[in-house]
């Protein structure tokens, strides 16, 4: 099979490239074989469409009559190294070319407190952060350009104006952004400190499967990206340093009495990428809904009564919510303190868990 590839007149105009794997390709890796077939993207951005889920492997179904085979479109790819095969075909969307500099959108906020130098709002669950490969838009920051204007601090880059930390797509909270340089250079200062000679306090109430043997405790494990599975995070030797302290806020059974979840308040002193839920995974005791840290937990729902079975499959989500925030003005020093309840979701799992005490 010779193979081929099919596209319109610009890779970047949001259209649908198509390629056919060639019988001298069968066992390549998928981000060599698009960068042949795809001259005009870099591999770079190659890697953030595989990455994003913009890319789809069709394996050939056979049927009795050759002439009649068809291909069967698989789930996205989002491996760069997959191994394709002769007679794939894949299909790759190529969105439309954004500017670099993300644009003020009209996005509610749930603005906890604002002044000249600086916004604290309380996220949402499914609200990113800031642009990046598959999400281009309808971020905090298009929402944050369009309530502040030009004020927003530019030292976070233009794709990341006001930013001096960030929250997981679908973990809720408290987070505060800089509305200008000076502002900006005083919390990025405290966030790199994580309160260890200021007043920076970050806390997390966390809904994790199974109950601690003691009522308080610290994971002292480093972190660093996942061996094999690279949109992951583990704790890995070498890795960068990574503390949690944790405690017990409250025991929830299951029908036979026996624990089968607990809530735990969690403290930062560093700021990794998943840190939470990796370090709550690595001690035995993954988030409830987190299907990446904890797959394997998924059965213990069957421990439940049925409104807290349903509380958690209406969650979609990891149940973690950052519910603390305590900085230090950037302009006063006066030390500033944030609390924001459980939202919706998060307290309908924690009456429906209650319930079954």
């Amino acid at each position: 099979m010779q193979g081929s590839a099919s596209k319109g007149a610009s890779s970047d105009d949001g259209q649908r490239i198509e390629i056919v794997v060639r019988g001298d390709e069968g066992s390549a890796r998928l981000d060599r074989v698009l960068a042949v077939h795809s001259p005009d993207l870099s591999r770079s951005r190659l890697k953030s469409l595989i990455l994003a889920g913009q890319v789809l492997v069709a394996k050939p179904s056979i049927a009795k009559d050759p002439a009649k085979t068809a291909p069967t479109k698989t789930a996205p790819i989002r491996d760069p190294a997959y191994h394709v095969a002769a007679g794939d075909t894949i299909t790759i969307d190529v969105p439309p070319a954004i500017s670099a500099e993300p644009k003020g959108e009209a996005i509610a906020l749930d603005i906890v407190y604002e002044d000249d130098d600086l916004i604290v709002v309380n996220k949402p669950k499914g609200l990113v952060v800031h642009p990046a490969a598959g999400h281009e838009t309808g971020t905090l920051v298009n929402a944050l350009i369009a309530h502040c204007g030009e004020s927003l601090s530019g030292i976070g880059g233009v794709r990341r104006p006001g930013i001096v930390h960030r929250l997981d797509k679908d973990t809720t909270g408290l987070m505060v952004a800089a509305k200008n340089d000076a502002a900006h250079k005083s919390l990025s200062a405290q966030f790199a400190d994580h309160g260890r000679t200021g007043a920076l306090q970050r806390g997390y109430l966390a809904f994790v499967w199974g109950l601690p043997n003691r009522p308080h405790g610290t994971v002292d494990a480093p972190i660093d990206r996942h061996p094999y599975a690279r949109e992951k995070m583990a704790v890995r030797a070498g890795g960068r340093e990574a503390i949690t302290y944790w405690e017990v806020r409250e025991a929830f059974t299951s029908r036979d009495g026996k624990p089968v979840a607990a809530l735990l308040a969690c403290r930062l002193a560093t700021g990794r990428t998943h840190q939470i839920r990796v370090h709550l995974a690595h001690a035995g005791h993954p988030l409830l809904g987190d299907d990446v840290y904890g797959p394997h937990f998924k059965t213990k729902a069957n421990q439940l009564e049925a409104s807290a079975r349903t509380a958690l499959g209406a969650l979609e989500r990891q149940a973690l919510h950052a519910y603390l925030l305590v900085i230090e003005h950037p302009r006063t020093g006066e030390v500033l303190r944030w609390e924001a309840d459980l939202p919706k979701d998060l307290f309908l799992l924690k009456t429906a868990l209650a319930a079954t005490e």
